[in-house]
């Protein structure tokens, strides 16, 4: 009987620790196949609008960044209550994304939603209310907040490999902005002074938290408008990004099954030698 509840014990021991090795990969694999449906409903939504509906849109974004002096950041969830202007702008989809952000050294490609509520930071990058709308434009600076280290997303949890001077893209309606990384710091979280607009500039900033699974500090990332140069890679469909494997996750998807086998071959084994 002792040698049975062993067996058990051994068994759910395996499969607990199977479950907890597969989960950071299954589940990032899982929010990336999220992320690229909401990418291609987007594109879906923005291919869909006429030319009138896209013109207002983009006129609409213009005029909003044009009403911003500096850019604000609000305390509480009420600061935005009735703010129907930026709510409304650039929701083609009517799910609050915007638009998305690709960066190729890092491999992210991630939707962009209004507000950097929790729920929306848990799945993609939030844009930070009552600053600049990211269809640049002289005197605008977008800021956008990315979580780092969820062991349930990747997100922006390889941002501090970025450089100065490496590029990574804005996918707006149907263009897309170029932003050359020409800074890089580290500040408290109340320090807002590097994310001012100004004036003749056109910034955008990615914010995470800092240092890696402490976030005492507020990583900022800078990029500055550059012309875009089209490439294949760089305006290729997304839609087949799920479908894309890292080698890790064909690491995990094929090591569990025959590390299971040979548990079940120990355990036939066992049985063997104990008869």
């Amino acid at each position: 009987m002792k040698k049975h509840i062993s067996t058990v014990i051994l068994i759910i021991a395996f499969l607990a620790g199977v479950c907890l090795m597969m989960y950071p990969t299954v589940s990032d694999f899982i929010n990336k196949a999220h992320q690229s449906h909401e990418i291609d409903t987007y594109e879906h939504a923005v291919s869909s609008l006429t030319n009138d509906d896209y013109e207002m849109m983009l006129q609409e974004a213009y005029a909003y960044n044009k009403r911003l002096n500096t850019n604000e950041f609000p305390l509480t969830q009420t600061d935005l209550t009735g703010n129907t202007d930026y709510l409304n702008a650039l929701n083609p989809s009517g799910n609050g994304m915007m638009g998305y952000l690709k960066i190729n050294k890092i491999d992210v490609r991630l939707p962009i939603y209004h507000t950097t509520e929790e729920p929306i930071l848990q799945i993609g990058v939030g844009h930070m209310p009552m600053t600049s709308l990211p269809v640049g434009g002289e005197g605008t600076h977008a800021i956008l907040s990315g979580h780092r280290g969820l062991p349930s997303a990747k997100l922006f949890s390889d941002l501090d490999k970025l450089e100065v001077g490496d590029v990574f893209y804005i996918y707006i309606l149907d263009d897309i902005l170029a932003y050359k990384i020409d800074q890089i710091k580290t500040v408290e979280p109340t320090d807002t002074s590097d994310l001012q607009i100004v004036e003749g500039k056109d910034y955008v900033t990615l914010v995470t938290c800092t240092p890696y699974g402490i976030n005492t500090h507020r990583l900022l990332v800078r990029g500055e408008r550059v012309p875009y140069e089209s490439t294949i890679a760089d305006r290729r469909n997304l839609t087949d990004d799920a479908n894309i494997i890292a080698p890790e996750q064909i690491a995990v998807f094929i090591g569990a099954p025959i590390l299971f086998i040979l548990l079940i071959t120990i355990i036939i084994v066992k049985k063997k030698v104990w008869r």
